[in-house]
């Protein structure tokens, strides 16, 4: 298939050109700013994406919401998103989010988490178009960056609406929409969908951003190939993999995907635990260490024993010796 074409968001001074369209999505505990340096230093990712930010605590003035939302010129383009369910605090909130000068403000109408629907935020809100509507209008008015919206087919089998949504957004001023081919029900277990992809791309003229079971550079293609969107959005695929962005991009021009060498993963791993280490307090980054050494070990040689070993560590300074001495022994029977 022909290379990926630009998205542009937005119109004059304030539009953003996203090329290629490969969009890195917002995870809450992943997509902090050593991720998206690190996603972005690899290259050829379009726009990166903050993990999602509760509009009450950005109103509030929290002080730890501000210091998530503190990013770097090296980022962009790069969008904040926000969630919540009242439309005045949600204006309020992208008002603030615009002063802090991002390319793109993007709203989530499609977290399944439960703490998240119980406040009739995130996917919560295609329960009610009726609000939805009225936040996405006022928002639109508020702003003038670029607006984008992202959701799922509905709350569940039964209730997917998302057509509808799709319809409004694009009525009410939205730039793009990215959709996540699940229910809010299905969390992230079986398939995606990407039949309704095709379909809500059908239905629009705004640019549609296809998400759900990115893993390799193939899927992308076939995604791409079989809906028609306009550009890909990689979560979880991504956390195993950040060099995915790149891969497709070759894959796409009739390239080898190029696969990260071992130093090139120790480099990476050990580059990316140093900053987390720089940053947070032991605590704090003893969790997010293990989290990552779950994803970025899968499928290397022994990486079961490390996941195992640095369960019974208790300082960063244990883990980081661990993770250096485990990619040494493994370097060591490569060259043997």
């Amino acid at each position: 298939m022909p290379p990926l074409e630009p998205i542009v968001l937005g119109r004059g001074a304030l539009s953003v050109t996203i090329d290629p369209p490969l969009f890195l999505a917002p995870m809450a505990g992943v997509t902090d700013r050593d991720f998206r340096l690190i996603v972005r230093r690899i290259g050829n990712v379009g726009l990166v994406s903050m993990e999602f930010i509760s509009s009450r605590a950005i109103v509030d003035g929290n002080r730890h919401t501000r210091d998530l939302m503190y990013f770097v010129e090296e980022e962009r383009p790069m969008a904040i998103q926000i969630y919540g369910s009242d439309v005045e605090t949600m204006a309020e909130a992208a008002e603030i989010v615009e002063e802090l000068g991002p390319d793109v403000c993007d709203i989530n109408m499609g977290c399944p988490a439960n703490k998240v629907l119980k406040g009739c935020a995130g996917a919560a809100l295609m329960g009610d178009l009726d609000l939805a509507g009225r936040i996405i209008g006022e928002v639109r008015r508020r702003i003038r960056i670029p607006l984008t919206v992202k959701f799922r087919l509905g709350l569940n089998h039964t209730q997917t609406n998302y057509l509808d949504l799709g319809r409004l957004c694009e009525d009410l001023g939205v730039d793009a929409v990215t959709m996540h081919a699940r229910t809010a029900k299905q969390m992230f277990k079986g398939e995606a969908d990407w039949t309704h992809l095709a379909r809500l791309k059908e239905a629009l003229s705004i640019p549609v951003i296809g998400n759900g079971d990115i893993v390799v550079p193939e899927d992308a293609e076939r995604l791409l190939r079989q809906t028609g969107c306009d550009g890909v959005m990689i979560g979880r695929g991504a956390t195993r993999n950040p060099w995915i962005f790149h891969q497709i991009t070759s894959h796409l021009l009739g390239e080898d995907a190029p696969e990260p060498t071992l130093m090139d993963r120790r480099d990476l791993i050990l580059g990316h635990f140093h900053m987390v280490a720089e940053r947070e307090a032991n605590r704090f980054a003893l969790h997010k260490l293990r989290k990552f050494t779950g994803w970025y070990t899968h499928g290397l040689p022994n990486g079961k024993r490390l996941r195992q070993q640095i369960q019974q560590l208790d300082t960063v300074e244990k883990f980081l010796v661990a993770v250096e001495d485990f990619f040494d022994r493994q370097l060591d029977e490569l060259a043997a």
